[in-house]
């Protein structure tokens, strides 16, 4: 039987008697202040709560990805009028602490494997008031508390699954505990197999063989989503993503999918990336296209031999722009963006919009790979978007790559434009 536990008023301060007044130190993380506690490293704070790491898995530089995630839940609260979230792999309990304070959350279930970390995540769950219909705190495998919540008929609003690797054995369980209308924010840190060198693991993994590719960050994302659209599909249920997030410590990929009813029978956003290493052209391509891939300069030469083609992958849009929107006005509303304040999150936010327009296709281009195909130094990123978009193209920076392109011009005409815009004449 799974061990449930709530407050424990027995918890152990983290502080024995007689310790000194500690100093604090303060480490500003792109536009996110930390604070350090010098003679205790355990003890930290984010957006304004302090807690104890103790001896869990933590990294500051994942702040983002939990501002992400504690935004997405509250404007989801907002808009349904409650909030119940299962943390499936909560380590100290930052993010539970987070959900229950920034996002209001109506309960929180927090679960770690280890129960050896049982005092640290209730002790730092404390400084939300002692109700305990607020919070409980469990020890079991992930899969097993997922599976015990669904045969119980206790669903959720929210399931985060900061997981490591490329897991994805909870998916299943993970949407059978999940309200429909619900959201699953998912996790992979294999870098390995987005990047193409692992490609039978991502097979086994997300039902993708994943080829090496130049935009092998996002194809890590697409593998993801993919992932879950399979699962989504055999239960009878589609996902669609609110948002996309690479961060490159780990590296690590989150997305945050919303699972409703019913499956799709002809999903138009679930198929295959293909990449040409002669002419750098890449495209999408349908179920219905199987064995008419290929690329206009290869088959003119007879050959396909260079053109990669990865898949099955999500190749719709990477986030919803009505709830990125949502997500960057209550930032601006908390004071986490604007009047100079939170300045990356706010970047990051208006790349994730501008990367929602529905014409962008999957993939980026990285202008040091267009210059080197062109031979010539390129123009300025932005005046190259602006030309491309005064003539009717789609075009967005990257939230993966700074020095990239995500637009609907292929490789040919994108050279073509930057030459004529550098002034290099054509040979």
């Amino acid at each position: 039987m799974l061990a449930l536990h709530g407050y424990f008023p027995k918890t152990l301060s983290p502080y024995p008697i007689g310790t000194p007044k500690l100093e604090t130190s303060i480490v500003l993380c792109k536009d996110r202040i930390l604070k350090v506690n010098c003679c205790n490293p355990n003890r930290q704070t984010e957006r304004g709560i302090e807690f104890d790491i103790g001896g869990a898995f933590y990294r500051h530089e994942s702040s983002t990805g939990r501002d992400l995630g504690i935004l997405a839940a509250s404007v989801d609260r907002q808009s349904k009028g409650g909030l119940r979230v299962l943390d499936a792999m909560c380590g100290c309990g930052i993010r539970s602490c987070r959900y229950l304070m920034e996002a209001e959350a109506d309960f929180v279930l927090a679960n770690d494997a280890n129960d050896e970390y049982r005092d640290l995540i209730v002790g730092n769950l404390k400084q939300v008031e002692r109700d305990e219909t607020r919070w409980v705190v469990c020890h079991s495998e992930a899969n097993r508390v997922l599976t015990e919540r669904y045969l119980q008929r206790d669903f959720f609003d929210l399931i985060d699954i900061d997981s490591f690797g490329s897991e994805s054995m909870f998916l299943r369980s993970a949407m059978l505990a999940l309200r429909l209308g619900g959201l699953l924010y998912l996790t992979n840190t294999d870098g390995y197999s987005s990047g193409g060198h692992r490609p039978r693991h991502s097979l086994d993994a997300y039902g993708a063989f994943v080829r090496p590719l130049p935009f092998a960050n996002e194809i890590g994302l697409r593998m993801l989503i993919g992932g879950a659209v399979r699962e989504a599909a055999v239960l009878g249920y589609h996902v669609t993503p609110l948002f996309s997030y690479y961060a490159y410590h780990g590296p690590v990929f989150r997305v945050m999918l919303r699972m409703n009813r019913p499956k799709i029978l002809e999903n138009r956003d679930y198929g295959f990336i293909g990449y040409c290493n002669r002419c750098g052209h890449s495209q999408a391509f349908s179920w219905e296209e199987l064995g008419k891939i290929g690329c206009s300069c290869c088959n003119s030469e007879g050959s396909r031999q260079g053109f990669v083609v990865s898949g099955p992958l999500w190749i719709g849009p990477l986030h919803s722009s009505d709830c990125i929107t949502q997500m960057l006005d209550l930032a601006a509303e908390w004071g986490w963006v604007g009047n100079g304040a939170g300045v990356e999150l706010e970047k990051l936010l208006k790349h994730m919009l501008d990367e929602s327009d529905p014409r962008l296709p999957p993939g980026y281009i990285k202008l040091d790979e267009m210059t080197r195909r062109a031979k010539m130094n390129g123009p300025p990123l932005r005046m190259l978007m602006r030309t491309l978009q005064e003539m009717g193209y789609a075009a967005s920076r990257s939230h993966i790559a700074s020095s990239a392109i995500k637009t609907d011009c292929g490789m040919a005409v994108l050279t073509k434009l930057a030459k004529e815009l550098v002034s290099v004449p054509q040979s």
